[in-house]
């Protein structure tokens, strides 16, 4: 059993506000630059609704992820491409989204210098669109971000939405109806994924997985922005920088995760939506995860994660050389916690074979109340919704977090509305009611622990990150890379894999050309040195 080590996260779309304060934070540390002006690493959707960019979850459009081969010696292959594939359109990748499917006629910004300028008018001065590519002004706008934002235009853009595929028209376009629309928010990062699909279609290798802490990133040295990290990532949170000419992405703001520090948009998220913690997987069983059928895909990732307490799995990361400061944070993880031992999160499409490690506790529909004959807001008796009444339809739900199986959604659902009752009646009726808790296998203690989390939780216990101990890292991040891609196509050289943290790039052993990777030499001339 190889343990890997990933940092994992889960969101509460139960309360999520959809204030955007998460996109502003992570734009004006990472993307708030020349190149970078139409990348959102972060976003905040709101669902029913195409998404940012248009369809990105439409994979029959975009060809991401993974498909399933039925070959035991390769069971998957990325939907995109193969390698004949990849060599007959490596100038040219038809697969992706275009800029107008990020931002309309390009991003844009407004005439602030007009409302600023202390010459007199005859009119009030205003904002006007202006490009931030070009400096074209009075540009039209036509798409943006956050487009949909609290269902506009959802009655139009909805009916492309792909999560309906299991609902007939008819049904579809009565809940996109005024009376009947529902929504919610969904804010979205990278997934930093166990079977991360940017890092399989990379043909330079620059997309690699940090074995320290799972978290994908991009070597900007390597990149020669093929752009088949676009196309390969169903989540489409790679971008292309058309100034550096570099690919760029969400690199989960791993210089605060090193020292125990939560990311920009978790920190600065009001409604205390975000929680992160580190998880133990099996690394041996990642493509038998991955391909499994797609009504068993939930199940099958939660088996993938490493029980923290179990004595073998301590043993064997003791041997491994897992710190125990990771592994005491792994055991008090809020992650594995909502994850594993209570069900209620789950993975964000999970048919795209990615094994994300962002997982989402569904949304609940709100409580149930009605004006009576003299306008007071009140209820018939019951307050809570019971699961058939919901208001978001459970089939659009699981198409979302299950591969269409209901079932995991269902029991998510049933336990944040056994918890909603039970508090209810601890508070309100003062006599507490665990026949609710039994009834969808939850204790007491489970419920306690997951209101305290749900809605109380301080900074540490919704963030349990484990510094990183440099000294002990098997690999060092800057120079240790992922080789899934073509091994041979480097300029100079191919690929090699480092093995030494200080080398002299002058001498004679490691000739400039070899970029300061170890190469087969005399060990003659190099005192036995490799």
């Amino acid at each position: 059993m190889r343990i890997g080590r990933q940092i994992a996260m889960v969101f509460n779309l139960d309360k999520c506000l959809g204030c955007n304060t998460c996109t502003i934070a992570c734009k004006n540390v990472w993307t708030n630059r020349e190149g970078a002006e139409y990348m959102w690493w972060n976003n905040v959707e709101t669902k029913p609704g195409i998404g940012f960019p248009k369809e990105w979850e439409n994979q029959d459009k975009y060809k991401g992820g993974w498909e399933t081969t039925g070959n035991k010696r390769k069971p998957l292959k990325l939907r995109a491409r193969t390698r004949l594939g990849a060599m007959a359109n490596l100038f040219y990748n038809p697969v992706m989204p275009q800029l107008e499917d990020y931002s309309g006629k390009g991003p844009f910004t407004f005439t602030y210098e007009d409302l600023h300028s202390p010459e007199k008018k005859k009119q009030q001065p205003i904002g006007r669109p202006k490009s931030l590519i070009t400096g074209e002004e009075d540009i039209e706008i036509t798409w943006g971000v956050n487009w949909e934002d609290n269902a506009a235009g959802t009655h139009v853009t909805g009916k492309k939405d792909v999560n309906f595929k299991n609902i007939s028209d008819a049904e579809r376009d009565a809940l996109l109806s005024y009376e009947k629309v529902f929504y919610f928010y969904l804010p979205r990062i990278c997934n930093h994924c166990l079977n991360p699909g940017c890092a399989g279609a990379c043909p330079s290798g620059a997309a690699y997985k940090r074995e320290e802490d799972g978290i994908v990133l991009i070597d900007q040295d390597v990149c020669r922005a093929w752009r088949y990290c676009i196309t390969s990532c169903p989540y489409k949170k790679t971008y292309y920088n058309w100034r550096t000419g570099k690919m760029e992405k969400c690199i989960l703001c791993y210089p605060r995760v090193e020292t125990g520090q939560p990311p920009a948009c978790f920190h600065s998220c009001p409604g205390r939506i975000r929680y992160m913690g580190p998880l133990l997987y099996d690394l041996d069983r990642v493509a038998e995860v991955a391909s499994v059928p797609e009504d068993q895909l939930v199940e099958a990732q939660r088996s993938l994660i490493l029980d923290p307490n179990d004595p073998e799995v301590i043993a064997a990361a003791r041997e491994q050389g897992i710190s125990d400061d990771w592994m005491d944070s792994a055991r008090k993880s809020p992650v594995y916690k909502m994850v594993v031992d209570w069900n209620v999160a789950l993975p964000l499409h999970p048919e795209f074979r990615t094994l994300p490690s962002l997982f989402y506790v569904p949304p609940e529909s709100p409580m149930i109340t009605m004006l009576d004959e003299k306008g007071v807001w009140g209820s018939d008796g019951e307050w809570i919704p019971a699961l058939d009444e919901f208001r978001i339809p459970l089939k659009y739900l699981s198409a979302m977090f299950a591969a269409g199986n209901e079932e995991p959604v269902k029991v998510a659902l049933k336990r944040q509305l056994a918890l909603r009752q039970y508090k209810r009646s601890e508070q309100v009726d003062g006599v507490e009611n665990l026949k609710v808790l039994e009834e969808v296998g939850l204790t007491k203690k489970d419920a306690d622990h997951m209101f305290r989390l749900f809605s109380l939780g301080f900074l540490k216990e919704r963030f349990v990150l484990p510094t990183t101990r440099r000294e002990d890292a098997a690999a060092d991040p800057f120079i240790e890379r992922g080789f899934m891609g073509f091994d041979d196509m480097a300029t100079d050289a191919p690929l090699k894999r480092r093995e030494k943290f200080h080398v002299n790039p002058h001498r004679d052993a490691y000739p400039s050309r070899t970029n300061g990777y170890v190469v087969d030499v005399d060990p003659s001339k190099t005192g036995g040195a490799r």
